[in-house]
Formats: C-alpha cells, structure tokens, sequence
C-alpha cells in the first residue's frame, strides 16, 4: 500500500479501522447518488471505553471525506482533539441522542435521496408492497416534522419516536437508520432506497398488488442482510468497499 496510506500515529489500530471503513462508506454513498451537497451524514462510533464518534468534516463533499480528516466529537457534539473542519450543527443532533442512549447503535446514517424523501412525504408512507420493502415489514418507525433537526431536545423526541426499531422514516424529511455495525446500517440504507425506489416507480401505474402476512414475516425471517451465516451485511459492505478501491483509494488518506 502507498506511504500515503499509513496509519498516523496520533490513532490507534482500532481508530484508524474505524475511520477508513467510515471513509469507504461515504465514497460508496457518493457512487450511489445519496450524498447531498455537503448535508446530510454517517457517524460511527470510535472502539474503546470513551463515548467518542466519528462524523463528516461540514464543508467537504462525500467524495473529499478521508480517513484522517473525519471529526472525532464527544456525546454532546464537542470536537475531540484537533480538526480544520467543524462538524454540521444538525448533524448530530438526533445522532448524539441516538449513540447515547443506545448502546449497541454504533452507526447512524441519515439521506436525503429523491425516493426516500417522495415515500417520506406521504401520508401512509412506506407500503409494504415489494421485494425489498417486505424485507423491513415490522422495522419501520415515524416521527413527525418539526423543522430543521438543530435542536437538541428533538434528538430525545426522535429517539422516542423510533420505539427501539432500526429505521426511522422522518415525515416530510428523510430516513434515519440505526445498526449495530456499520456494514449492517449501509445494508438497512439499501433496503429502504431500493424500497422506496420500487414504491415511487409502482404507486403511479395502478393499484399496489398487496403481500400476505405470511409472506412478510417470512421475507424478514430469510432475508441474507439479517443472517449472520452470511455476515449480517458485511460481505455486501465489503463487495463496495473493494469497488471504491479500485475507483478512488484516496479515502484511505
């Protein structure tokens, strides 16, 4: 690997891990169309004992996020160590109340795609009516819009609203997905895209052909991005991370 590529001294192994897999994952965001200018953002948390996540420097591009130039921040949003770069204010607002509250949810992500955002904006929201969206039937959870997430008490409100599940559809706003891994975040993301794409494609041709009961609870019980057999989504994670190295190795700087 390049000289450039070395781990910087001032991280541990563990740290340095973290923040390339974290790098990789807002590259592959960028690849597949879900950045948003210099919004929206993926934190994970640091291994160790200290309350400490990692999140997108405001100001660059998905595709300007390196390894070394993520922000290190503190429970309550407080810059650890040195950074160029502040951090977007609305950013870790829900993401701070989310990491604090639950111990096992080491990756937040939150987009604002087009499909995501149209399933979003109506009123019966996501339809449990395809392939991908039945793979959720059971995990999905709403909060109502209440303005630009910069407040901190709505972080507490949103964390409510999620009822302990895994995605959280934000009204008129956009998802918010919770994992316990990183890779098993980015596959939940794929899960909800993928849905809402098929939603937003079918919902104008006609009437929604509905999916039994029996089916759903069986496509959660099958579905590969939830079996650990086949590393609970870390193959798939792994599969882009290795298309990012061959299109564009920087974020490993």
């Amino acid at each position: 690997m390049s000289k450039a590529f070395l781990r910087p001294t001032r991280f541990s192994e563990a740290e340095w891990a973290a923040r390339v897999q974290l790098a990789a994952c807002y590259r592959i965001f960028a690849h597949l169309g879900w950045s948003e200018l210099i919004y929206n953002h993926i934190s994970l948390r640091v291994p160790g004992p200290e309350d400490h996540f990692l999140i997108n420097p405001f100001g660059l591009h998905y595709t300007e996020v390196t390894a070394s130039n993520l922000v290190k921040v503190d429970i309550d949003g407080h810059t650890v160590g040195h950074s160029d770069w502040p951090i977007n204010p609305a950013g870790f607002t829900f993401h701070g109340a989310i990491h604090a509250t639950l111990p096992d949810a080491h990756c937040v992500m939150h987009v604002h795609t087009t499909p995501t955002m149209a399933v979003c904006c109506l009123k019966d929201g996501l339809s449990f009516t395809n392939f991908y969206a039945a793979q959720l039937h059971g995990q999905v959870a709403y909060h109502d819009f209440e303005g630009i997430t910069v407040h901190r008490e709505e972080g507490a409100r949103i964390l409510a609203s999620a009822q302990g599940r895994r995605v959280l559809l934000l009204r008129n706003h956009g998802p918010v997905i919770i994992g316990n891994s990183l890779a098993q975040a980015f596959n939940l993301m794929w899960l909800v895209q993928r849905a809402c794409e098929i939603q937003v494609a079918s919902q104008p041709l006609g009437e929604l052909q509905p999916i039994t009961e029996a089916a759903l609870q069986a496509c959660v019980r099958d579905s590969l991005n939830f079996n650990p057999k086949f590393g609970a989504g870390e193959d798939s994670f792994a599969a882009m991370q290795r298309l990012i190295d061959r299109i564009d190795p920087g974020y490993r700087a």
